[in-house]
């Protein structure tokens, strides 16, 4: 038994329940951080396009192959951490992040930046 399996995200629709559920969470709360590290993740969650107070945001150690357009709509993003996944090439929208202070993109497999 793994530990994905102990903390009952072992089949899809649970990992998705729980990511919906942490994104809900932190949206309602005010929060401005939210930590989707480690959970195996192969999409980008859509719920995270309509959370725009989002300043910190980790997707890292995930699985996530590419990211949507929609990146580009978190305006008030400070840190995007990302490394650790499997991505190839960048959105060109992620240029639209003005307040972006740091990105971590190290042990991804990308061929060229936008």
């Amino acid at each position: 038994m793994n530990w994905k399996d102990l903390l009952g995200l072992g089949g899809k629709a649970a990992l998705g329940e729980i990511v919906a559920k942490r994104i809900a969470e932190a949206k309602q709360t005010g929060a401005t951080q939210l930590d989707l590290s480690n959970l195996g993740l192969t999409t980008w969650p859509a719920a995270l396009g309509e959370f725009k107070q989002l300043q910190i945001l980790s997707l890292s150690r995930n699985q996530l192959r590419e990211l949507p357009t929609a990146l580009g709509e978190l305006k008030q993003l400070q840190t995007l951490l990302l490394d650790g996944n499997q991505l190839r090439e960048l959105p060109a929208a992620l240029g639209n992040l003005k307040q972006l202070q740091m990105l971590s993109l190290s042990r991804n497999q990308l061929r060229e930046l936008p």
